[in-house]
């Protein structure tokens, strides 16, 4: 049996026949290199079900189950769009499909009756229903693009995606799964050996941001890093990264949706700094690693440079 990504993954995530989950664990047993990838990949799989299932919560109105299997049904009666419509939708879309053959993923038989369960998940499913199934739908028949789509045309698509994404975080399911150091710098080596990214976590602590976890993912199969900080109250912070040959440029500031961005290019990366932190205290931390003056908090430096220095 050939140990690809996503048989591991489903092997993580429970998904597996008994014949299958044995034909891995004897594989695990045999190669140091598939125990490191399970290891990882276990580390990385966010439980929401768990995170949700200790919080009390008031049962899921009934008009909310209702709203979300109607956007279900239509949803998935929304015919082929066009090429052009394709064209529009194609970042999130994309950046949603590559999310889940990585290590940072929904688990893959999570579905919408599901999330209903709880009213948090419940709230979070009609979010993602109503962000791209309505788009979506609004699109076929040629009405004008949503909001969020005007905002993002401003940032590149990567950093579109990596908003839209970054708002389904809370602070819960971040600091519930949270990686240990030893796993966060086996991360931080792959990103080093395997992506060539030169990238480094950069010590937020100082501005009262707490490192949590870094993801590697990929958008357009280009390696895209993602480190997640926990602030002392509100929503986690993501700092991504991606490889870019473009000229270097100085720090600019979008809002798109409830989330505040911060971009620039150093050294052939780019970076973009997302969070519903107000303005200012956003920027004095955008500068504080664009200038490289936070420490190294996990892992060491890559030897062509700092991605943040």
């Amino acid at each position: 049996m050939t140990m690809d990504d996503i048989l591991l993954m489903a092997y993580v995530d429970g998904e597996l026949t008994p014949r299958e989950r044995e034909d891995v664990e004897k594989t695990i047993s045999a190669s140091p290199e598939v125990a490191e990838r399970v290891e990882l990949y276990a580390a990385s799989a966010l439980r929401y079900r768990h995170a949700f299932a200790h919080q009390k919560l008031p049962p899921v109105p009934e008009r909310l189950t209702r709203t979300i299997a109607q956007l279900s049904r239509a949803y998935s009666e929304v015919p082929e769009a066009s090429a052009s419509t394709r064209r529009s939708a194609a970042e999130p879309a994309g950046f949603s499909r590559f999310f889940s053959r990585l290590p940072f993923r929904f688990p893959l038989n999570l579905s919408l009756p599901g999330l209903a369960m709880t009213f948090a998940a419940g709230a979070l499913s009609c979010a993602l229903v109503l962000r791209y199934a309505t788009d979506w739908a609004r699109n076929d028949h040629g009405a004008s693009a949503s909001a969020l789509h005007a905002a993002a045309a401003k940032v590149s698509p990567w950093v579109a995606a990596a908003v839209n994404y970054q708002q389904l975080y809370t602070r819960d399911t971040v600091a519930f799964d949270a990686l240990t150091p030893e796993v966060a710098s086996q991360v931080i080596a792959q990103i080093h050996s395997v992506d060539g990214v030169p990238i480094h976590v950069p010590d937020l602590r100082p501005a009262g941001l707490t490192f949590t976890r870094i993801q590697r993912l990929r958008f357009h199969d280009r390696p895209l890093v993602q480190i997640v900080y926990l602030p002392k109250a509100g929503l986690p912070v993501a700092l991504c990264v991606m490889k870019d040959e473009k000229p270097d440029a100085n720090m600019t500031h979008e809002r798109v949706e409830s989330m505040n961005v911060l971009t620039w290019r150093r050294a052939n990366l780019s970076y973009a700094l997302i969070a519903s932190l107000d303005d200012d205290q956003l920027l004095a931390i955008g500068k504080q690693i664009a200038k490289g003056q936070a420490e190294e908090t996990v892992g060491q430096v890559a030897p062509h440079g700092s991605a943040a220095g």
